[in-house]
């Protein structure tokens, strides 16, 4: 992913075995990567049981948020696709209880939208 990208705040993907090697403390014995995302020093972590986000804090990062969002409290999710002059995709998801998205996230051209969607919808639908 390129750096002017990051600083936009877009996503990339990153290989199931890096996050693998940098996560796996966060996960459960049954728990499997599906793919994760970085987005400049944050990362989200689809598993096969929720969603993880990962906030990298303050200017050093010495301080990190993990933030866990099982499937099942996630009421609905949005995506936007990329036009021809805005390069970027959006996901909005929305969790229970709450009028205005949770979460919302950027994704390059490089990362395929519709993947992310499928993957939302399989675990939630």
């Amino acid at each position: 992913m390129g750096i002017f990208s990051s600083l936009l705040g877009n996503a990339g993907a990153i290989d199931k075995e890096t996050i693998q090697q940098k996560y796996a403390k966060l996960l459960t014995s049954s728990e499997k990567i599906e793919v994760g995302f970085k987005i400049f020093r944050d990362t989200f972590i689809f598993t096969n049981k929720r969603l993880i986000l990962i906030d990298v804090q303050g200017l050093t990062g010495s301080k990190t948020s993990y933030f866990s969002v099982s499937y099942r409290s996630i009421t609905r999710f949005s995506i936007e696709t990329a036009g021809s002059f805005d390069l970027d995709a959006e996901l909005k998801i929305w969790i229970s209880g709450e009028q205005h998205p949770s979460i919302a996230k950027k994704f390059d051209k490089r990362v395929d939208i519709y993947e992310v969607q499928k993957i939302l919808a399989e675990y939630t639908l």
